[in-house]
């Protein structure tokens, strides 16, 4: 990445910012992740190989930045984004980035344009706190297709929503559908605190 282009933590502060006035009712988060919160989500980033990775709604670029950080050379790192004008933020600040314009409900469709069948993780920021169960019980199961059995998927919940109701369900989601759920320690340094989902397997039919 170079000089000019590159984000600086005001511009992205901005870019998010204008994200959330733009889409107030599909934007869950009140800051880009943290670099720790990164961290986590990007543990399951292989550093050998060939690798094919998709980030979900990457926002400005944060998470992005710590994925594109670990991965191999010749690996492919691709991000959904769904808002006109971050896909154009992120084209312009990372230009490394394969930045695909759509909706990660079209998942699958999305990747096989691009000539990709299945993927070796899926590093989610999507708010999933603002979906329906329908819509959420879509997208886990493009995003078990697209891992199939050797993938893995990572998402954020933040701390304080776990007394919810709707997060709860989530998380019985996410165990009805995937084999493995394991869920990291609190990631206090991230607004506001965090912890990280990590799923594999798909279960049939879940």
């Amino acid at each position: 990445m170079t000089s000019d282009t590159a984000p600086d933590a005001r511009s992205a502060r901005r870019a998010f910012l204008a994200a959330a006035l733009r889409r107030p009712a599909t934007m869950g988060a009140v800051a880009p992740s943290s670099p720790r919160l990164g961290a986590v989500l990007a543990s399951v980033v292989p550093r050998t190989g060939e690798p094919v990775v998709v980030e979900l709604g990457p926002g400005t670029g944060a998470v992005s930045e710590v994925i594109a950080a670990k991965l191999p050379a010749g690996a492919r790192h691709l991000a959904v984004e769904l808002d006109p004008a971050m896909v154009e933020y992120l084209g312009r600040t990372h230009p490394d980035l394969e930045v695909v314009q759509g909706n990660a409900a079209d998942l699958g469709k999305l990747l096989a344009e691009r000539g990709i069948a299945q993927v070796d993780a899926v590093i989610c920021g999507l708010p999933w706190a603002l979906f329906d169960d329908a819509t959420q019980t879509a997208l886990l199961a493009e995003i078990s297709r697209v891992i199939g059995d050797r993938g893995a998927f990572t998402t954020f919940a933040y701390l304080h929503g776990m007394t919810l109701g709707a997060a709860r369900r989530f998380r019985r989601r996410l165990r009805g559908t995937f084999d493995e759920v394991l869920v990291s320690a609190t990631v206090w340094r991230n607004l506001p605190p965090a912890f990280v989902y990590v799923c594999r397997r798909p279960r049939p039919g879940g």
